[in-house]
């Protein structure tokens, strides 16, 4: 947990790279394609609901001859691609979330989005919008309050933090506007799966008329549903800390999905790379997304 949102896509990336430098080192040539594929599992295994591993590891390692000399150069040279591809994409969602965003909207957001967030807030401030934001702290790791808030921040954005059960009574009090936030991964059927807390801001947001905007590079055609996803249940015990601090009584137990499910009912629109869907019309753009 210590790399957020992008973050383990690019380390991914960096430790595919690591390991084919071991690799053309210090194993022997017919161990090699053993050694990468075990490197590459256990980086999957890191992170399994969220896709940046599994896309990171699995493009730096597709077509790569490990048998000849050389092929960790080429790996790095495929990572490296890979970052700027990513990072050009993400401007792309970024345009096209802006463009569902009115001057003078505040937009609450949950947990942390460097890339599509980060860019959406770049091209609003390009378009001469004026906007705020607010920020769910997002427990345990405080993701909202220490990095989201930062750095809207740093780019000259209002942004207020509120912990995490202030969301309905934001919306009551007409301090937001919309309800946007990224996704860990979104289903050919519409489900957007994201920071466990996504589901209480998309039913809050329903309920108080508030537009809710899913953000992801694309969705997942491998993923027909919910039940294909492997969601990833973490330590209970990392509720009962902050910071490094325990929070919680002695003889208390905690528990702690890490991720919730959004159903396609309560999402307004789902924000690609390559333009605004409606969540029950993914299926209608999986030809354009199967030939990646």
């Amino acid at each position: 947990m210590v790399a957020q949102s992008n973050g383990p896509f690019y380390a991914a990336g960096a430790g595919m790279v690591l390991a084919a430098r071991h690799a053309e080192r210090s194993v022997s040539m017919e161990r090699r394609e053993a050694f990468m594929a075990d490197a590459a599992a256990r980086l999957i295994a890191t992170r399994p609901t969220n896709n940046n591993v599994g896309d990171a590891v699995r493009s730096a390692a597709d077509g790569i001859d490990v048998t000849r000399d050389g092929f960790a150069d080429r790996v790095e040279a495929r990572v490296r691609a890979d970052w700027l591809a990513r990072r050009d994409a993400l401007r792309r969602v970024g345009e096209n979330a802006a463009g569902l965003i009115p001057d003078g909207a505040s937009v609450l957001t949950h947990c942390w989005s460097e890339g599509a967030l980060m860019e959406t807030l770049a091209a609003l401030r390009i378009a001469g919008k004026d906007v705020s934001l607010w920020c769910t702290e997002t427990r345990p790791y405080l993701q909202g309050a220490r990095l989201t808030a930062h750095s809207a921040a740093e780019m000259g954005i209002p942004a207020t933090v509120i912990t995490d059960g202030m969301v309905a009574d934001a919306m009551r009090q007409e301090k937001v506007s919309i309800f946007m936030t990224a996704a860990d991964r979104v289903t050919m059927s519409g489900h957007v799966i994201n920071k466990v807390g996504t589901l209480t801001g998309a039913i809050a947001a329903r309920h108080f008329g508030l537009p809710y905007y899913a953000t992801v590079l694309r969705p997942d055609v491998t993923a027909a549903t919910p039940a294909d996803v492997r969601m990833e249940q973490r330590d209970g015990d990392e509720v009962m800390h902050c910071l490094g601090h325990r929070t919680a009584s002695p003889p208390a137990r905690g528990w702690y999905p890490a991720f919730d499910i959004t159903p396609p009912d309560l999402i307004t629109n789902i924000v690609t790379r390559d333009g605004v869907h409606a969540p029950d019309a993914l299926a209608a753009h999986q030809p354009t997304y199967r030939q990646e």
